[in-house]
Formats: C-alpha cells, sequence, structure tokens
C-alpha cells in the first residue's frame, strides 16, 4: 500500500518544499519546516558519529513534550541507532534501571528534568556522552553547544535507525522491547507508513494533532509517520480539553490520535465551550491504548462525526486489530478483526484454545516477533507453545471474528471464585457527571 519504496525521511520532503512547516509547537509556537528539522537532525547525527557511536548503538532521551524533540529523535535515526524514548514520569531510580538496561551510550535530558538528571549521575557511568536541552548542569554537556559546531551534510550509507521502548511494566520492572529488525537504507518506510495511508488516509497534505506524551510509543510512531510522509505535525505540550478544540480550529487538524481519557475530558467540558470550535476539518481521529466506554464513544461520533475509528496493538507490534466507526456503531465496544497480516486465538489458563464468545487471554498468530530485552522468562510467559504471542490482555471474539477486550489479566481481581475486572468499574466511575 505504500506509494514510495525509499526516500521517506524530512530529508526527502526538504529537497522539494524545503519550507513547509513539519513540526508546530502548539503552546510555545516553536517551528521547525522541514530544511530546519533536516539540517538540525544532520547536524545531531554528525556530533554522534564523532563522539563514536556507530549504527546498532543505543542511546536514550528523557524529555518533556520539547520544542526541539524531533531534531534529537531523527538525529538518532540518522545515525542508525537504536533510541529509547524513556517517560519524563519515571522516578529516578526507575529512569536510572533503564538506562543501564538498554546500555545506552549517550543519554539527551533537559534542563527541566535537571533535578532527576543530576539524582542518576552517578548510577550511568557507562554512559559517556550526557547532553541537556536549555541549559546545563555538572556531569552534562550543552547539546546546543556540541550541535552547533556540526555541519549540516548528511552521514555516508545512512541506515534506518529504530526506537526500543519500554513496556509500561505493569507487573516488575518496565522491560524494553527488542523488535527484529532488517539493515535498511536511510528512508525505507516501516509498515506503518502503508497502514497510515491506507487506513487513516494519511498524505502529505494532512495536519496531524499530537495530544499525548512524544515518548509513548503511539505519539512518537505516528509523528514519524507523518515526518515521512511530508505532513506537518502540531505537537501540544500537555493536553487540555479546550485546546484541543482550538488547535483543531486554528490549524485545520484533519487527522489526531487520541486516548479514551481524553475523549471523556471532551465531553465534561461545558456544552457551550464544545459548541465554540469548528471541528468539521477532521477526517480522521484514531484511538487506541485503553478499552474505551461504549457511551463515550457513541457521543464522541455523534460530535465528531463518523471519522472516529479505533486500533488495538502493543510497542511489542505482535499483531493488531482495526475498526472504523461505521463497523464501531454495528458491533459497540469491539476493538475490530485482526489485521490482515495476523490471526486472533483465545486461550484458556490451560493455554487451550477456546470458542467463539468465551472469554480468555488474547493471542496474535502471524504478526511481528519481539522479545523482552534481558528477559527471556517473561519473553517465555508472552509467547504460547504454538508461537503466538499476547500482550497480556482478556477479551472474546463474537460470531464475526470482532475482538472485544475486558481487560489485563495482571488488573483482575479473583474473589470467591469470581473474576472482577476493575475497567468495568473504572468506567462507570469516570463517566459519572459528579466525577471530575
Amino acid at each position: 500500500v505504500c506509494t514510495t519504496v525509499i526516500g521517506m525521511f524530512p530529508g526527502h520532503i526538504a529537497q522539494s518544499t524545503p519550507d513547509k512547516l513539519a513540526v508546530v509547537m502548539a503552546q510555545s509556537g516553536f517551528t521547525y519546516t522541514y530544511k530546519q528539522l533536516d539540517d538540525a537532525a544532520n547536524r545531531f547525527s554528525q556530533a554522534l558519529a564523532k563522539h563514536g557511536l556507530k549504527p546498532g548503538d543505543h542511546v536514550a532521551l528523557c524529555l518533556e513534550n520539547h520544542d526541539r524533540y524531533f531534531e534529537v529523535v531523527w538525529g538518532c535515526h540518522y545515525a542508525g541507532l537504536v533510541y529509547t524514548a524513556c517517560s519524563s514520569r519515571l522516578t529516578s531510580d526507575e529512569l536510572a534501571y533503564i538506562l543501564n538496561d538498554c546500555g545506552a551510550k549517550a543519554f539527551i535530558t533537559s534542563k527541566y528534568k535537571s533535578d532527576q538528571a543530576q539524582e542518576i549521575s552517578g548510577q550511568i557511568q557507562h554512559v559517556d556522552l550526557r547532553l541537556m536541552l536549555d541549559g546545563v548542569i555538572d556531569g552534562y554537556d550543552s547539546f546546543e553547544d556540541l550541535v552547533s559546531q556540526q555541519p549540516n551534510e548528511p552521514l555516508p550509507d545512512r541506515k534506518e535507525g529504530a526506537d526500543m521502548l519500554y513496556s509500561s511494566g505493569t507487573t516488575g520492572r518496565p522491560k524494553g522491547v527488542k523488535l527484529h529488525l532488517a539493515d535498511n537504507p536511510l528512508g525505507t518506510p516501516p509498515a506503518l507508513v502503508g497502514l497510515g495511508q491506507f487506513l487513516l488516509g494519511m498524505t502529505s497534505e494532512m495536519v496531524y494533532l499530537s495530544p499525548a506524551p512524544l515518548y509513548h510509543a503511539a505519539p512518537l510512531r505516528w509523528n514519524l509517520v507523518v515526518q515521512r510522509l511530508g505532513g506537518t505535525s502540531v505537537i501540544m505540550e500537555h493536553f487540555d480539553a479546550e485546546q484541543f478544540l482550538q488547535c483543531i480550529e486554528k490549524y485545520s487538524v484533519t487527522h489526531s490520535q487520541t486516548v479514551p481519557t481524553m475523549f471523556i475530558r471532551l465531553l465534561k467540558l461545558d456544552p457551550t465551550i464544545r459548541s465554540k470550535y469548528d471541528v468539521s476539518s477532521l477526517s480522521c481521529v484514531f484511538h487506541a491504548a485503553a478499552p474505551c466506554p461504549i457511551e463515550t464513544k457513541r457521543q464522541m461520533i455523534e460530535w465528531f462525526g463518523p471519522v472516529i475509528h479505533e486500533y488495538y496493538a502493543g510497542t511489542e507490534g505482535n499483531g493488531s486489530t482495526f475498526i472504523s466507526a461505521e463497523e464501531w456503531l454495528k458491533h459497540p465496544g469491539s476493538v475490530g478483526p485482526a489485521a490482515s497480516d495476523c490471526q486472533i486465538h483465545i486461550v484458556d489458563d490451560f493455554g487451550q484454545e477456546l470458542p467463539r464468545g468465551a472469554q480468555g487471554g488474547v493471542y496474535f498468530e502471524g504478526g511481528g516477533q519481539f522479545e523482552y530485552l534481558n528477559d527471556p522468562e517473561k519473553t517465555a510467559n508472552s509467547h504460547h507453545t504454538n508461537g503466538w504471542s499476547t500482550l497480556g490482555d482478556i477479551g472474546y471474539l463474537d460470531d464475526e471474528g470482532f475482538l472485544y477486550l475486558t481487560d489485563r489479566k495482571s488488573f483482575m481481581i479473583i474473589s470467591g471464585g469470581v473474576n472482577i475486572y476493575p475497567q468495568e468499574a473504572e468506567n462507570v466511575l469516570i463517566t459519572h457527571p459528579l466525577v471530575a
């Protein structure tokens, strides 16, 4: 479904439309044209290479939704590195653990995170290159000073970099999701580009509103897709329901990726505020990451129109589902049928496959392969003897093969021999008019 095979990265877009906006920061107003983004990423990739980092080496970043986030990410990508975007909300022990676990040779953070950067400084002795944006503290060098000294020429023989993100750590420490990656020339589009074009109507004309933290898999990866295709990413530094609507109207937003909590906050706005803003430019709002209460989604479709689509997938990339607004109205509560490259199996606690309508563990067959870095036990526990793999969710299939998620297995409570799913209670509480 990809219309282009090679050449999908900001530098390629900069050759034809150098002055087109690649990134707009909603609160600060900071912008990058494609040429500015490509030049900045080239300079950072030069700095990384001169410090001795080679394709396949690991680097980590821990930043808020910073003006220069994509300069950092594309710089790592241009250098062929494996980059780990860390949550800016981790504890210091968790952050140090991830930097050590992934074997990062470089670490990029910001003055906003300087207290935590100082706290972990003595725990990450193997990290040779430590850079800080917006100022410095002892033990860290200035990101701006380093990159300003570099040429903006591209490195030779560039290969695709890749992210290696960490699972949420619902049970135990978070674990790096190590995907099986190909050695491809820079500009080789990942499968997500084709999905964006084919399922979500993404083109170079799109304006994509990103309201979530960029360290999460979906915001990070979808923004990179937008910038491979030549669209414009509008980044919210923090989610605010009314500002989300303001941005849609101000920038004539066509696409956005959200989570159900954002829908709930939007619906709790005063009706006079909701009706103030024109959202007619939207052609696709897609959501994932958590089950969406049925009534919440129904109200959002009534408000925004049949442009709200949903997918189910994980950082692990082992399989996915997709459901359009029209399909969802016929199958309310479903996250859709399996994508064409995979098959879904529902399995009991003994590994036996269950019939349609029965609840059990959700397993994918035929999707991407993965392993958890430095954790063969967790890798083994996420795989079935038949080779299928799971994200740890519980659900069931209807007679037409549409998947419905119940909850995560690790969240389930057993009382008196009865399974209790906290998601059911949360849906009642969070949608109640007296709960803010």
